[in-house]
């Protein structure tokens, strides 16, 4: 009931809020924020969504909510992601934003929100949305500390089942020359961000490399070839 209340507070809120402020940003809607909504917030905060509340499809649907985008971009509250930023590899479908990105639309919010002109917006995407559906082929379910492989992994995605909201995990590769590959790390678990992490390459594990996860956690691989494994963990 009370998170109801808030709710509704914000609903009321938001549209009043900043109506007068200064103009202090050369960074406008139309220039850089727009592009970076497209990339990252469009897919749930659109007309109709069941994801997200409310649209930020356009600068009058945005701009009500400015002060309130910006907090929960700074506290990486939004959008809701599992994949820690620059631990393992790039993941194709990872929406949390770079901090140039947090940085950008914090500027725009602390210089007053500005629009800009309307001869900058970029032209309506046709691009298809990432696919996020988990890949094809061979899986290798991991349910134990520690498991070295006997052939070579192609890896093209990792999966996680759902965990206990903020729990965190960290998942590694000792390779046979002793370097360790940082594969993936959930700091604080979110249920609505993906569990599945689509690799933007495939990943070449050598054979006797040992993938590490924590005791009693567990995780998929998807692969692009037959790749058997054997334990060596407790």
């Amino acid at each position: 009931m009370i998170r109801w209340f808030l709710t509704l507070g914000l609903l009321l809120w938001a549209p009043l809020a900043g109506a007068h402020e200064v103009i202090t940003t050369k960074i406008t809607w139309t220039r850089e924020i727009v592009r970076i909504f497209e990339s990252r917030c469009f897919s749930c905060h659109t007309e109709g969504s069941k994801k997200a509340p409310f649209s930020l499809r356009t600068y009058d649907e945005a701009r009500p909510w400015a002060k309130a985008i910006s907090e929960e971009v700074l506290e990486r509250r939004m959008p809701p992601s599992n994949a820690a930023k620059g631990f393992g590899p790039h993941f194709a479908n990872n929406p949390a934003l770079s901090q140039e990105e947090i940085n950008l639309i914090a500027e725009w919010v602390e210089g007053g929100a500005p629009q800009g002109d309307p001869k900058y917006l970029p032209p309506p995407s046709t691009a298809n949305p990432p696919s996020t559906a988990a890949p094809r082929g061979p899986r290798l379910v991991l349910r134990s500390p520690a498991y070295t492989t006997r052939t070579p992994l192609s890896l093209t995605a990792l999966a996680v089942p759902p965990l206990a909201k903020d729990t965190s995990l960290i998942v590694t590769a000792e390779l046979p020359d002793g370097s360790l590959e940082p594969l993936l790390w959930i700091r604080r678990y979110d249920p609505r961000a993906p569990r599945l992490f689509l690799l933007s390459e495939p990943l070449e594990l050598p054979a006797g490399s040992t993938l590490r996860l924590p005791s009693g956690a567990s995780l998929t691989l998807f692969t692009q070839a037959p790749s058997p494994a054997r334990r060596t963990g407790p």
